[in-house]
């Protein structure tokens, strides 16, 4: 399929210029899906009443912002050995725009049951939060219809992207543009790292359009003198089930259980030898776990990006 063009735009306002990067300002969120966690059991996960207080605060910020959220109900097996079927759902909010070239922007809302998952996902929940705050106070009219999605059950399985993806026609699924996904975007001892579109620098490329996507963010970052990395879909996120139906897909993405070489040191600092997120699904990944600077330049990123595809046009 042939898929429009994907051209950079700067913009002024909450997520800023590129070149000014005034981005995105997120670390209330982070502190307020921490303070959730506290009051829950210490979890976010899914069919939790960590993840319903999780969906009403992403709801609320939302709904005064101007946008409509709904919830996109699923239910999934509790673990392979159970029949247990557990209900969630995921929290998709919309934007106008054509839907001829739909942008879906999506990262997981929920948590591992063993901590309150700030780096994993409180920090790609807050990117896509305030990008989708930014659309509405600096009156971004999109020509492109951009979905903002918080996916449950990620953790689990992928369950709640997967239930999207199944649930649309395949006119749908040809009509949509791209999915940016976010996955830990402060990652402690982190890098820079964007998803690489066509396979030419890690291998796992994704379907025709996903360089462009990547294209836009290397852009970003090299307009800011950022360093960043190329990073394989390794199918541990929820762009798989957007990949596999052929839908070009792309994202950012700062560390996890990889430890960090001395050749990253040179380029974002850190330590050697430690892992990107030395508290990677463990009781540790609280909002102390977390780097905000980084995160508030991977945040800049997604808003830029989400623009650029926005304002697509079939070429």
């Amino acid at each position: 399929m042939h898929r429009p063009a994907v051209g950079a735009r700067k913009r002024s306002g909450r997520a800023g210029s590129a070149a000014g990067l005034q981005g995105p300002q997120p670390g209330d969120h982070l502190e307020a899906l921490q303070r959730i966690a506290d009051d829950n059991d210490g979890n976010r996960a899914s069919g939790t009443s960590g993840y319903e207080a999780s969906a009403r605060y992403v709801e609320e910020q939302l709904r005064a912002a101007g946008y409509t959220p709904v919830r996109q109900a699923f239910t999934f097996r509790e673990n392979r050995r159970s029949r247990n079927q557990v209900e969630s759902f995921n929290i998709l909010a919309e934007t106008g725009g054509s839907a001829a070239n739909t942008v879906v922007v999506g990262g997981h809302l929920d948590s591992v049951r063993r901590g309150p998952g700030i780096n994993d996902n409180a920090s790609g929940v807050a990117a896509i939060l305030e990008t989708a705050l930014w659309f509405k106070e600096a009156g971004i009219a999109p020509a492109n219809k951009v979905v903002f999605a918080f996916w449950g059950a990620e953790e689990d399985g992928l369950y709640g992207s997967q239930h999207y993806v199944d649930q649309l026609s395949s006119t749908e699924k040809d009509r949509t543009l791209a999915n940016l996904n976010v996955d830990m975007l402060a990652s402690p001892n982190g890098v820079r790292s964007v998803h690489d579109g066509d396979g030419s620098d890690v291998g796992d490329g994704g379907p025709e359009g996903s360089k462009e996507i990547e294209d836009v963010f290397f852009r970003y970052f090299e307009e800011n003198s950022l360093p960043a990395e190329p990073t394989p879909f390794d199918g541990g996120s929820d762009y798989e089930a957007f990949l596999q139906a052929g839908i070009p897909g792309g994202g950012l993405f700062s560390g996890d259980r990889k430890s960090k070489t001395e050749a990253q040191v040179q380029s974002y600092g850190g330590t050697a030898g430690q892992d990107l997120d030395p508290c990677y699904h463990r009781a540790c990944d609280t909002i102390g776990n977390t780097d905000t600077e980084l995160l508030r330049e991977m945040s800049g990123a997604l808003a830029y990006a989400t623009v650029s595809l926005g304002m697509a046009t079939r070429g």
